[in-house]
């Protein structure tokens, strides 16, 4: 099987933070475990998943259109993890802050270049 995608920088870093907000999600409390934790845990690994399945379809209109889905996924992590700390399980600056504005970028980057 070709896996291109596992080549592509942006699917290498959405797998290390895959990886960190289980990680993170591990120490929450544990009545968090079919809610945020859950939530946070399924949204990350959407992100490289999504990259996977478009760099499959063959075309790059579909493989953009999965980027974007992509974004929206890490969108909602973000959003979630604001919501983490505002509600004290873990601030988010000693979190993933940074990893997740840099997949932001990589995406935005892939998106562009990828045009309409």
């Amino acid at each position: 099987m070709n896996r291109k995608y596992q080549n592509l920088v942006v699917w290498q870093r959405s797998m290390s933070l895959v990886e960190d907000i289980y990680i993170v999600t591990a120490t929450f409390p544990e009545h968090e475990k079919f809610g945020l934790i859950s939530q946070m845990r399924r949204a990350a690994v959407s992100i490289p998943s999504n990259i996977a399945e478009g760099s499959g379809r063959g075309s790059d209109r579909d493989f953009r259109r999965f980027l974007l889905l992509a974004r929206g996924s890490l969108t909602e992590l973000d959003t979630q993890l604001i919501l983490a700390e505002r509600l004290g399980f873990a601030p988010y600056e000693s979190m993933v802050r940074g990893q997740v504005e840099h997949v932001f970028a990589l995406l935005n980057g892939l998106i562009n270049r990828l045009g309409n």
